[in-house]
């Protein structure tokens, strides 16, 4: 069943992504425009324009992100003593990092950074860092494998660290770090990824009997973001982003791997 959910989820997002949806318009005006019927044709292509001006003008995709990155505080009090600090995968490029010999991050490099911060404030933790490889096709490469070369880069010990590279989602990241992990009952866990990962990754790690401490990073919102201004293609990568996020806690939800639908943490059983 995990492997069907991940392919299904891929396959779903890549037919109802944004671009997916616009070219099926163009497409479908295209055809209208063939089969003769002017006055609809126009009537789409002003709509797909109408739609491209309010995105360009409004953020839109910021809006969203606000609800997603405001579902956890920042920089949360810490006990004295932490047990277990887990960093979920996305920061790293594997494809990238195998080519250059080196670690090549990326936009969501926040999450390796406060995991090393993290594994220095408590050297006595142990460490989960969980990346496998998303990719449909062509997924030798698994992110886990690159961590001790950034690790290295960022004065962490790589040999304290288990790296869970199985796993090919949130779900799997939840699953594998558990059994390689075995937290005990009682343990005081941190949780990394980023903030508007964190509400569908508490809900996993919940579900799955782990309750963790979220420690969210890589914001991506601010009251400065939801300002007014023109760009198109910058509002039309958030609002890309940010739907995928949207989209998976629905499927999460619908598939039985979260209790809630917007999760806020581990409730009691």
């Amino acid at each position: 069943m995990d492997s069907l959910f991940f392919y299904a989820s891929k396959i779903v997002w890549m037919l109802l992504q944004p671009e997916a949806v616009l070219l099926y318009l163009l497409a479908l005006a295209l055809l209208l425009l063939i089969w003769q019927r002017q006055r609809w044709a126009q009537w789409l292509l002003s709509a797909v324009l109408g739609g491209l001006l309010v995105l360009a003008v409004l953020p839109i995709g910021s809006w969203m992100w606000g609800p997603l990155e405001r579902r956890f505080a920042a920089n949360p009090p810490l006990p004295a003593r932490v047990d277990g600090i887990i960093v979920l995968g996305g920061f790293l490029d594997p494809g990238l990092s195998d080519f250059w010999g080196q670690a090549e991050v990326n936009d969501s490099v926040e999450r390796g950074l406060a995991f090393a911060a993290l594994a220095r404030q408590y050297p006595e933790a142990k460490l989960v860092m969980s990346g496998g490889s998303a990719a449909l096709v062509l997924d030798d490469l698994r992110e886990a494998d690159y961590t001790p070369l950034m690790l290295d880069t960022l004065q962490v010990d790589a040999s304290r660290v288990l790296l869970e590279r199985e796993s090919r989602n949130t779900s799997e990241n939840a699953s594998y770090s558990k059994q390689l992990a075995q937290p005990q009952p009682g343990e005081t866990w941190v949780l990394v990824t980023s903030a508007s990962h964190m509400p569908r990754a508490v809900g996993v790690f919940c579900r799955q009997g782990w309750p963790v401490v979220p420690w969210p990073v890589d914001h991506q919102w601010s009251p400065v973001a939801n300002s007014l201004g023109f760009s198109l293609i910058g509002n039309w990568l958030t609002l890309n982003a940010v739907l995928h996020e949207w989209l998976g806690l629905l499927a999460y939800h619908l598939t039985n791997r979260t209790d809630t639908l917007f999760p806020a943490g581990c409730s009691s059983r």
